[in-house]
């Protein structure tokens, strides 16, 4: 298994023999992990997911179970961080839609979906991690030369910190992360979950084939379908951006110059 990196050779030879399945294709390698076309027992397609668990990957199987194939990828087994899924059209993803605005309503519509269910008790919470983000936020804010907008930013997360909601989120959801099936239109892939307002989901279909002058209506028509709160929905996305940009700057990097782009629209189109 030569194409796969040694590490996950014989991982991915243990969970073949184990869950009685086929190679059925060369591996692809996503963002954050290696997927492998395989057929079941019953030649059945799937993929097996390999990738390390961390904060963000460890909830997947929690997240998959509690949606179980309604708006997401259906999780067939799961063991740590290797993943059973049903195979859907990657050849197909939703970024290949050329209207970025039908791409982004159904973006829209599976949020909606998927955050119409509680989150399991053993997800992280948007509830620990706002106090932490606003606390590291503090102390790198003079690094950077946007210390006024992303001020703005940590006020807006201050505002709505003490009802942080309890929605199961995916959290990534954009349109390189939704994938066409035959059971379904379209499905959602790579949850990183936690449970949350769903204000705090719209950042990376704001991000994602980043065009300014659709800022606001890609707010506005998720907004609208998801039925939120806007000044709440503006707030949490004003902390996405804080967020990311406190990961650049720990990092020794500036703020995405386009992230700051829609925190300022954002900011501007308050109230």
């Amino acid at each position: 298994m030569t194409d796969l990196p040694d590490e996950l050779t014989e991982r991915a030879a243990h969970f073949l023999r184990q869950w009685e399945l086929r190679r059925d294709g060369p591996p692809m390698r996503g963002r954050c992990a290696h997927v492998l076309p395989v057929l079941r027992a019953d030649g059945t397609p799937a993929v097996l997911k390999l990738q390390d668990v961390d904060d963000e990957t460890v909830g997947e199987p929690v997240a998959l179970r509690a949606w179980n194939g309604d708006g997401a990828v259906r999780l067939l087994a799961a063991d740590n961080g290797t993943l059973l899924l049903e195979r859907l059209a990657a050849e197909r993803p939703l970024d290949d839609l050329e209207d970025t605005r039908e791409a982004t309503l159904v973006v829209a519509g599976l949020l909606a979906r998927l955050t119409a269910a509680p989150a399991p008790p053993e997800l992280r919470r948007l509830g620990d991690l706002a106090p932490r983000l606003l606390d590291r936020a503090a102390s790198v804010l003079p690094r950077t030369g946007e210390p006024s907008l992303l001020a703005d930013c940590a006020a807006a997360v201050r505002e709505v910190a003490e009802e942080p909601g309890d929605r199961l989120l995916h959290w990534d959801l954009h349109f390189e992360n939704v994938l066409a099936s035959d059971r379904a239109p379209w499905l959602a892939i790579d949850p990183k979950p936690l449970a949350g307002d769903p204000g705090f989901e719209l950042l990376p279909a704001l991000w994602n084939r980043f065009d300014p002058d659709e800022v606001l209506w890609r707010f506005d028509a998720m907004t609208e379908v998801l039925g939120l709160d806007r000044d709440r929905a503006q707030a949490w996305t004003l902390g996405r951006v804080l967020q990311n940009a406190v990961w650049q700057i720990e990092e020794g990097d500036p703020p995405l110059p386009e992230q700051l782009d829609i925190a300022e629209r954002l900011r501007a189109h308050r109230g």
